[in-house]
């Protein structure tokens, strides 16, 4: 959907049908009548300021899109988007770099909402061995990092799984938030070997419950999961698309193989 030229009625229905709420179901809960919602989206009434922020809430709107419909609304945009080298970022920066720091040895990374590197810690370089230099110029991207044939992907043993992993996690992003340029990382990311093609017999540990990253290293092979956080409290922009992924050995050899290689390091 083209915002520049899309109204705000517009904008607001496509949020609530990417939600796969009904105009009534929406309506209830944002205590309005169904008729008045339907004024709303088809643009015969203009919502408030005030009331555009609580439709939006409701919606789980990412804070970037909130001002995108104030905009269409005629209202000026009300968050922030602070550069991470900025001043006013200093404190949120270094907890960013706290909570990287104090998962190592381990590998943890920061990433934007296009999976662009924001901050790394010890950990990662562990894992980039033979790894093409021009991967690694800035900005580098760690989901084509590690899918792309010169990148991880040969590393990763059970690349099928991974990749379909990761398309999963894409494709949720993708409806939950406009994407362009998820929408092309997507693209460019099928046209690698393997693209999207499903995974057959696929062997899950740990009960099916989570897809390890297994990777092969000087040590052996090494197994990881991964887990996600995010600034739920954010009232920034940048901050609220910043993703902190941190890697955790998944069995007792990978724990003590990824020690013994960072103790090298030093």
């Amino acid at each position: 959907m083209d915002r520049q030229t899309t109204s705000v009625g517009e904008m607001l229905r496509d949020w609530r049908q990417r939600r796969r709420m009904s105009q009534l179901a929406f309506a209830c809960d944002a205590e309005i009548s169904a008729r008045h919602l339907s004024f709303l989206e088809t643009g015969r009434s203009m919502p408030s300021r005030q009331m555009l922020l609580h439709l939006s809430e409701l919606l789980g709107i990412p804070l970037r899109e909130r001002n995108a419909l104030l905009i269409a609304a005629g209202f000026a945009p009300i968050f922030s988007e602070t550069r991470l080298d900025s001043p006013d970022a200093g404190a949120a920066r270094r907890a960013i770099d706290l909570m990287l720091a104090a998962h190592e040895p381990f590998p943890a990374l920061a990433v934007d909402r296009h999976w662009n590197l924001v901050a790394a810690n010890s950990g990662i370089p562990l894992l980039l061995a033979g790894v093409s230099t021009e991967l690694l110029e800035p900005p580098v991207n760690v989901l084509r990092l590690s899918l792309h044939p010169d990148g991880l992907a040969p590393s990763i043993e059970n690349l099928g799984e991974w990749r379909a992993h990761v398309f999963s996690r894409l494709q949720q992003q993708l409806e939950l938030a406009h994407g362009e340029g998820l929408a092309t990382l997507i693209a460019e990311l099928e046209a690698y070997p393997g693209g999207r093609k499903p995974v057959e017999n696929y062997d899950a540990e740990f009960g099916g419950l989570i897809v390890p990253l297994k990777f092969r290293s000087e040590a052996g092979t090494l197994s990881f999961f991964s887990a996600t956080t995010v600034f739920t409290t954010a009232v920034d922009i940048t901050f609220s698309e910043l993703i902190i992924e941190t890697f955790m050995p998944a069995d007792d050899f990978t724990a003590a193989a990824v020690r013994e290689m960072a103790e090298r390091a030093e």
